[in-house]
């Protein structure tokens, strides 16, 4: 116990340090066993000692003294659906931020192979919710599929088997992120081939780094909104007998999970022309 408190505060304060929170911004638990170790609210991650931080029950109720942060609900959904995470972090970091607060997600899909080992090949930015139920049910659909989000209007949250995991997970999301801010200036990023994407999932499936990564190549196609086998065809539509796979406009529609098939309208408008006497 006394070395998890020791964890929750030195990333609590390294939070402040980064500049990835100003203000009474961030939060930081740990599961301990049944238990949970957790941030206070209204206080600077700047002066969390392990005096400060409070203990919860299993269904996040206080447990002593102190007053819980009001994401707590962010958290325990990551905790409920994911059994091999020890760890939540959440932050402001500058430049992720800007994108949660931004039209575009210019690193939804990773760039980077080393990324795409360690966060998997999407990092989605999820549409704002209200805080408590709505932001919880928002994230939810996630959790399993995914180790880091990035919150519309808000931030960033990641998880891992441990503090030390979680931090690395969002430290990486808004290295990425301060990286396609960069590549704007010079025409914006080049995301790595299909052709490459399916051995780096391989990678990540072996890497022992959690539930999602031992999952990746199974979600691949659920997360990309297409399978990776075969060679995409982009801006044409195929054959209506064809089962060649395509590029979705629009691919990742977190609302409701089914992507926005571009080539199935194209298709249908050449079939309808031919059928025209």
């Amino acid at each position: 116990m006394k070395q998890l408190r020791v964890q929750v505060a030195d990333v609590s304060r390294h939070l402040h340090a980064a500049g990835w929170c100003a203000n009474h911004d961030g939060n930081v638990t740990v599961r301990d066993g049944n238990r949970f170790i957790a941030t206070p609210t209204a206080t600077s991650k700047r002066l969390i000692a392990e005096k400060d931080l409070i203990e919860l029950d299993a269904k996040g109720h206080v447990t002593g003294s102190g007053k819980v942060f009001g994401e707590i609900g962010l958290h325990l959904a990551v905790y409920e659906r994911r059994p091999d995470v020890g760890a939540v972090v959440h932050a402001h970091p500058p430049y992720a931020t800007a994108i949660a607060a931004s039209r575009n997600n210019p690193i939804e899909r990773p760039f980077i192979a080393e990324a795409v080992v360690s966060l998997g090949p999407v990092i989605p930015k999820l549409p704002y919710a209200p805080p408590g139920d709505p932001a919880k049910a928002a994230l939810a659909p996630w959790c399993e599929l995914v180790d880091a989000v990035i919150l519309g209007n808000h931030g960033v949250i990641a998880w891992g088997k441990d503090c030390e995991t979680a931090l690395l997970r969002l430290e990486l999301v808004e290295h990425l992120a301060k990286i396609a801010v960069a590549a704007a200036a010079l025409g914006g990023i080049e995301p790595l081939p299909d052709s490459a994407i399916q051995a780096l999932l391989a990678a990540r499936a072996k890497a022992n780094i959690g539930r999602a990564a031992d999952r990746a190549v199974e979600t691949a196609a659920q997360l990309l909104g297409r399978p990776l086998e075969g060679k995409p065809v982009v801006a044409c539509a195929p054959a209506p007998h064809s089962n060649v796979p395509t590029i979705y406009h629009n691919a990742l529609t977190p609302h409701d999970g089914k992507p926005n098939n571009l080539a199935d309208v194209v298709r249908e408008e050449i079939v309808r022309a031919l059928r025209r006497p």
